[in-house]
Formats: C-alpha cells, structure tokens, sequence
C-alpha cells in the first residue's frame, strides 16, 4: 500500500459542496491500494503512521507521534498515488487495485487506524471531492508498505 501523509493544523473533504470528513490537528492520510496489497500491509501502514515521530515537542523537536499527541487522522482514498509517468506525459495507473479490491483495502486501513485508538474521519471511496488542510511545517512524507 502507499500513501502520503501531511501534517496538518485542520483539514476537511467535502463531496457536492458537503462536509463529509473534518479534523484539527492531526494527519492527512491519502492512501491508494495497489495490485497484490493484503490487509497485512495495510496493518503494518497503519502502525507505521500512528508510530512516525513526526510532531514537535515543547523543545521544537520532531519527537512525537500521532498517538502521543492525540490527533485525528483525515483518510481519504487516492488511486493516483499508484501513477506511473515514467512514460509519456499521460500518467497510467495499472499497478492500483482493482475498484473492488482498492474499496475493501481501504475500509481496512480504516479499520486498523481506528483500532489504533486513533480518531478517524474519512473521504468516499471514488467520489469527485474536494480536500481543503492547512499543512503544518509543511510536513509531507511518502510511505510504501
């Protein structure tokens, strides 16, 4: 599974002009299923992330994780992280998952980021939305799992 996380101070998805998922600080979590991914990858992501020590502590330093702090995480799904532009200048996306597949791999990640203690707001799996956040540092890291 891959994703790209964003430390943020607020985020919000909205879907037809609709709030449907908003946190304050937290992590912005947009995660794409690809071919061969197995829920045990998308436990061992949602591990990774609650663990990253990517918050300051009362000394400036990055030294705390999502779990530490508290924060909600905003998960929307995005299977253009899967896109390859190695070639030409239109991207392909055949390493994703399946629709089915990708839906289910991303119910499950939202699952065990939940599981996790962790607070959790969510996109819709294939809808036109709109991502609003107001990112922290900025921080923004790329994981593969």
């Amino acid at each position: 599974m891959r994703a790209l996380i964003q430390r943020v101070t607020d985020a919000r998805v909205v879907v037809d002009g609709e709030t449907i998922g908003e946190i304050g600080p937290g992590l912005l979590i947009l995660v794409c299923a690809m071919q061969g991914d197995t829920a045990a990858q998308s436990a061992k992501l949602a591990a990774k992330i609650s663990k990253l020590r990517i918050f300051t502590d009362d000394a400036g330093k990055m030294n705390l994780s999502l779990t530490d702090t508290g924060g909600s995480a905003l998960i929307v799904s995005q299977f253009t992280l899967a896109g390859d532009t190695s070639r030409g200048n239109r991207p392909g996306f055949s390493t994703a998952a399946r629709p089915d597949e990708g839906r289910a791999l991303y119910e499950q990640f939202i699952g065990d980021v939940t599981a996790l203690g962790i607070t959790t707001q969510t996109g819709s799996f294939g809808a036109d939305m709109k991502v609003r956040l107001t990112n922290d540092g900025p921080v923004t890291l790329w994981l593969d799992v």
